[in-house]
């Protein structure tokens, strides 16, 4: 059987967002540089604003007739 086929093993490699270390987690790469993490990513800050350009739901629902109660469907019951 093949001998150090195994990367090396980093138990305290440093994640780091925008220059700063962010936390530590075990990795095969001693340093894990990511844009986005649990700190500064909107959904989990808390900032998350939903945004529905030009209606672009409404649109869909009049488009496919999925927004009124009486469509043809209902009129055959």
């Amino acid at each position: 059987m093949p001998k150090k086929i195994h990367p090396t093993w980093y138990p305290e490699a440093k994640v780091i967002c925008n220059g700063e270390l962010v936390m530590t987690v075990g990795s095969t790469k001693p340093e894990i540089h990511v844009e986005v993490w649990s700190g500064n990513h909107p959904f989990y800050t808390g900032t998350q604003k939903m945004i529905d350009t030009e209606g672009r739901v409404d649109r869909f629902l009049r488009k496919y007739k999925m927004g009124d109660k009486s469509s043809k469907k209902a009129d055959q019951k």
